[in-house]
Parts: structure tokens; sequence; C-alpha cells
């Protein structure tokens, strides 16, 4: 690795369908965190319109120049950006994108959420990614991943085993499964030797016949030896900001050689 990172991790409450409202939110999150001198500014999982199925389709197909401007206030900041957002880019169907903007505003990486959560019918409503994404990144290899992705450590072993060293995870995490959350952002690190930025939304959101879910924050920045860097609370919206040193991750993979003794020949996966 060999970097040190400072990341802004934006946790905030998405106003649903409304993309423009929560791209202003945005642009001064992220020109906050360019003032405290961030490299990095971390949003949540469908960060600029939420999860309406009766209006993402129809949004989704408005979506790119919502991504141009994102871009560009990447640029205007000088900041690198991570969140996912709807796109209509798998096949002209509504995804949940992933996207790593550059602090030059290109698009250094893109991921489409894989692992689509049946339980609120994201399956019914949007298009499985089929790829997985690694960024060269000036500090060092870094992974795109979404929300449910954390439930699955094959994704996650995949990504340490091509030498990441953090992954981002934006997310749309509701009680009651804030207990599942803080277990799993902090196993993914510690069996994967690697920092994760796990930002979640906080506020409500109402899924219809499927219910209310209310969004409870605690976003975060687990090291690779499962040690909390800095945590937002439940309920407001935050910036937190702190700074990370990747060459902690090859200090870690050195000493207690995790992926080095791995048993492949006896496992079994399909």
């Amino acid at each position: 690795m060999g970097a040190v990172l400072r990341v802004s991790v934006a946790q905030m409450s998405v106003a649903r369908s409304r993309p423009g409202e929560n791209i202003e939110k945005g642009e001064r999150l992220a020109r906050e965190a360019a003032a405290r001198g961030s490299d990095l500014v971390c949003f949540p999982e469908m960060w600029t319109t939420g999860f309406d199925w009766d209006e993402n389709e129809r949004i989704a197909s408005e979506q790119e120049k919502t991504v141009h401007r994102v871009a560009a206030i990447a640029r205007e900041n000088a900041i690198w950006i991570s969140g996912s957002m709807l796109t209509d880019r798998e096949g002209g169907r509504p995804s949940n994108t992933h996207i790593l903007f550059g602090a030059d505003g290109e698009e250094k990486g893109v991921y489409t959420k894989s692992h689509l959560f049946t339980m609120i019918h994201e399956d019914e409503h949007e298009a499985a990614g089929s790829t997985l994404c690694v960024v060269d990144a000036p500090w060092g290899k870094t992974a795109l991943a979404v929300c449910y992705d954390v439930r699955f450590p094959e994704l996650f072993r995949t990504y340490a085993l091509t030498g990441a060293g953090l992954v981002l995870l934006p997310a749309a995490f509701p009680h009651p499964r804030m207990g599942h959350w803080k277990v799993l952002v902090r196993a993914r690190a510690i069996e994967n030797q690697m920092f994760v930025v796990g930002t979640n939304q906080v506020g409500k959101e109402d899924f219809g016949p499927g219910g209310e879910v209310t969004y409870f924050g605690d976003s975060s920045v687990i090291d690779p030896w499962g040690e909390t860097v800095v945590e937002a609370g439940e309920t407001d919206e935050e910036l937190l900001t702190a700074a990370i040193d990747l060459d902690m991750v090859d200090e870690i993979r050195a000493k207690m050689t995790v992926l080095r003794d791995r048993r492949p020949d006896l496992y079994e996966l399909d």
C-alpha cells in the first residue's frame, strides 16, 4: 500500500426521488470535506434518489446528468467521491451503481451491486451487476462494494486476494439489523486484514407494502485489526474525517499470514 489517506464519511438522510436536493447537500458536504484536507469523501447507498420503486425507472433514464454533476463536484473541489447511485447502465434497466470519481472528475471505478436484497424486492426492480471492481488509486488498491454485499465474505476475500487493502461500502442498513452491521463490517475487515469504510444513511423511508424503515447510521471506518478508527451516531447527519495509514495493511498481513495460510484445496465453493 504505502500512503496515508484522509477520508471523510458523509452520513446523510436521503430525500426520496429528489436528486436535485440530494446533490445540493452532497456538494456542501464535499466542499467541507475538501476544506478539511480530505482526499476522498464517501456517500451512502443510492444517495441521490433513495429506493422509490414507482419512480426509479423514470428517474434512472435521467440520472446521467446527475452523474455528470457529481463528476463536476469532484473536479471543482479536487476530491475523490464514492457512493452508489441509480443509473440505467445495465442494458437500460435501473441499477444500483457504485461510482468512484477521481479528483479530476473522471470515473475511476464503476461497480453495479451484484447481490440484490430480496427482502425489499430489489431483485424485481434493478439489474444485478456481473463484475467486481478494484481501482489503483493513489493511496493503494481500493475495491468497491454496496450494502448487502457485506453479507457475502467470498466477495471481500476475492478483493483481498487481488491485493486490495481498502473497501468502500455505501449502505442503507435499517433497524432492526444494527447488530449485524456492527459485526459484519468488522468481520470483513479482520478476516481480510483490510480497511473497510462503511457509509450508512440516517432517516426513514417508506417502502409501501414493505413498510417503513429507519436507517440507523453508525457509519464507520474499521482498520485491518478490527479497531474502529471513527464512528458516527445513530440518528444525525454527520461528516466524519479520519486519516488512515494504508501501510498498516501490509504490516498486518506480513505479521499474521492469514491469506497465505489458507487451504483452498479443501474448500468447496459453489
